[in-house]
């Protein structure tokens, strides 16, 4: 048997498996053991110093990297803009105006935090182009991490696989968070020796190995199977590291390196990180707290339709292909984590679902809200519109907001403002600084003269495309006459339906408006 040590480890076969199963089995690969009586103050010798650096050869081939950004309507979105008092600030986290609906918007956002509001409605009502789905973005972003927040449409529900109650009830699972602790058994110490036994004859035993951990008071060896051993080497793990190893999945994790080898090398590159050599006991207890939505849990649950096996619904996790999911599969995780909580391992995190155009959801969705906001594990509902006083889909009756009545009571109401001169003005700023757009002053002006005639979302996309026409004439400087350019070639909204009016005969399947439809007409146009 001949005896090497893990820096050879990258012969081994990169597509072996790496980390034991999650169930204990009894193959001896798979585990390790202690096999030495703990040894306390045992006296290290110290590391060989460093070898002398060889001359380095820098290549003088480069290669750059084009870095990809997708800049969208909301990216400059930070929060809501608050102070520590929920009031507004005039310019915030590229928030601009709508004080008294960003103030609304904070107060709900800090009951979520307190978890004092659950199966709660908002409606954020106002004209198109006031900032509606930036503010429920601004509140996305000030919830942080932690709580989930899920974004849909009115019409992503409508589909031919799935129907709209169920598609209802993802979305809100989907809101609503549960944060799990665990209590798992980790082994956390330095490396100071891995050797490695290979077979000296081809297609004997497997490999085999011991590993020798040390923390500041003890040292251990570990017998380790042939699958530890391709998980160290796909770590890289070597003499001075520190690192982590949870007993009950075998999953190695390189703390970084110890400060005792810091002078090993002359140069290290920036990702090394260097930390002290753990203290106490080498075998610990840590809880670990896993943060998932009722969905997760619910699409790994979901087994295979011919099959008893699970591994359809973790793949759905990645694929989204989760289809219709049983109501019994609901009914039995809904009954498990009632008792975590009782035994204190779990804790529901109520989150917001938003949902954008809530005018398309027709009665029948509207029905299915009224009851899941009843719910006790329901998330708090926020949704947004800008219609007026509309037909309620899928029936023939007029509501505000195309909104039942029964359901409008059910809502607290916020409503957004136009826009002023100056805050449209304020908001071109930020979108230029977002887009990485150099403009000047008079261009700004134009374009927000443009903005208050036309739309916001109008003036917002010249931007770019005035970027273009200044790269164009290779100027550094958009202006004025690359405002007026693109303004000229992309029509708004009212020119173009008063083209449609001069011109409209030479349109194919084109309806003249009647007289008495010409009133009707004229109000399409905003």
């Amino acid at each position: 048997m001949c005896r090497t040590k893990l820096l050879k480890s990258k012969t081994l076969n990169p597509n072996s498996q790496i980390f034991p199963p999650l169930v204990p089995c009894s193959h001896s690969c798979s585990s390790f053991s202690s096999s030495s009586v703990i040894r306390r103050a045992v006296h290290h010798p110290a590391s060989s110093p460093s070898p002398s650096m060889a001359e380095l050869k820098l290549s003088s081939e480069t290669r750059d990297l084009t870095r990809v950004e997708r800049i969208g309507a909301h990216s400059h979105i930070r929060g809501l803009g608050l102070d520590s008092a929920l009031e507004p600030r005039a310019v915030s986290e590229g928030m601009v105006g709508q004080t008294s609906a960003r103030k609304a918007a904070g107060v709900i956002l800090q009951m979520i935090k307190d978890g004092k509001i659950a199966g709660r409605a908002v409606l954020i009502a106002g004209q198109p182009g006031t900032g509606k789905t930036a503010i429920a973005m601004g509140m996305a972003k000030s919830l942080g991490l932690e709580t989930p927040f899920a974004m849909i449409s009115g019409s992503e529900i409508f589909s031919l696989e799935m129907s709209k109650t169920e598609a209802l009830m993802q979305a809100l699972r989907k809101a609503i968070g549960v944060r799990i602790k665990e209590e798992t058994e980790i082994i956390e110490g330095e490396v100071v020796e891995v050797q490695i036994d290979r077979p000296a004859v081809a297609g004997a035993a497997s490999k085999t190995g011991k590993l020798t951990l040390k923390t500041t008071e003890m040292e251990t060896v570990y017998d380790l199977g042939a699958k530890m051993i391709e998980a160290l080497g796909k770590e890289k793990v070597q003499s001075g590291d520190v690192i982590a190893i949870d007993k009950a999945s075998g999953k190695i994790t390189k703390l970084g390196r110890s400060f005792a080898r810091s002078r090993d090398y002359d140069a290290m590159g920036p990702q090394v990180k260097f930390v002290q050599c753990p203290d106490g006991e080498l075998q610990k207890r840590k809880e670990v707290v896993h943060c998932v939505t009722l969905h997760e849990i619910d699409v790994i649950n979901s087994s295979c339709t011919f099959c008893t096996c699970r591994t359809q619904g973790f793949l759905a996790l990645f694929t989204g292909d989760t289809g219709e999911i049983r109501a019994e599969v609901r009914e039995q995780i809904d009954t498990k984590v009632a008792e975590w909580r009782e035994e204190g391992k779990a804790e529901i995190v109520p989150g917001v679902l938003f949902i954008d155009e809530v005018h398309m959801l027709d009665i029948e969705c509207f029905s299915f809200l009224n009851r899941a906001l009843e719910n006790e594990m329901s998330p708090i509902l926020v949704v947004a519109t800008n219609r007026g006083i509309t037909t309620i889909r899928g029936t023939n009756y007029k509501s505000p907001h195309g909104i039942p009545i029964d359901l409008l009571d059910r809502l607290l109401i916020i409503t957004t403002q136009p826009y002023s001169k100056d805050e449209i003005r304020k908001i071109l700023d930020i979108r230029c600084q977002e887009e990485e757009v150099d403009m000047s002053e008079e261009a700004k002006a134009l374009l927000t003269h443009i903005g208050g005639e036309t739309s916001l979302r109008y003036a917002i996309h010249l931007i770019t495309a005035a970027a273009l026409a200044c790269l164009k004439r290779k100027g550094k400087l958009v202006e004025s006459e690359d405002i007026t350019r693109v303004y000229n070639l992309f029509l708004d909204v009212k020119r173009s339906a008063q083209y449609l009016m001069e011109y409209q005969n030479e349109y194919m399947f084109s309806e003249a408006p009647v007289a008495g439809e010409e009133d009707d007409a004229s109000a399409m146009v905003p």
